[in-house]
């Protein structure tokens, strides 16, 4: 599959959006497209992140608490 089918149909976050999305600041997005943890294309200045991207992190970060209680304590 070349980049291009790749991208044809991602649908592009800005850093605010994926920030406002994930209810964290705009640095903390910053930090993880720096770092690696959240991939991003750079245009001019400014990023944007696939939104695929976002669903992926957030499915990797999900925490389990080992009691069976996903969100509680």
């Amino acid at each position: 599959m070349s980049t291009e089918a790749n991208f044809s149909k991602a649908r592009f976050l800005t850093v605010a959006e994926v920030a406002e999305l994930m209810r964290v600041s705009k640095m903390t997005v910053y930090r993880l497209v720096h770092s690696g943890e959240m991939p991003a294309v750079r245009f001019g200045r400014s990023y944007r992140v696939p939104e695929n991207a976002v669903e992926q992190y957030l499915k990797g970060a999900v925490v389990d608490s080992g009691d069976g209680h996903a969100g509680t304590g």
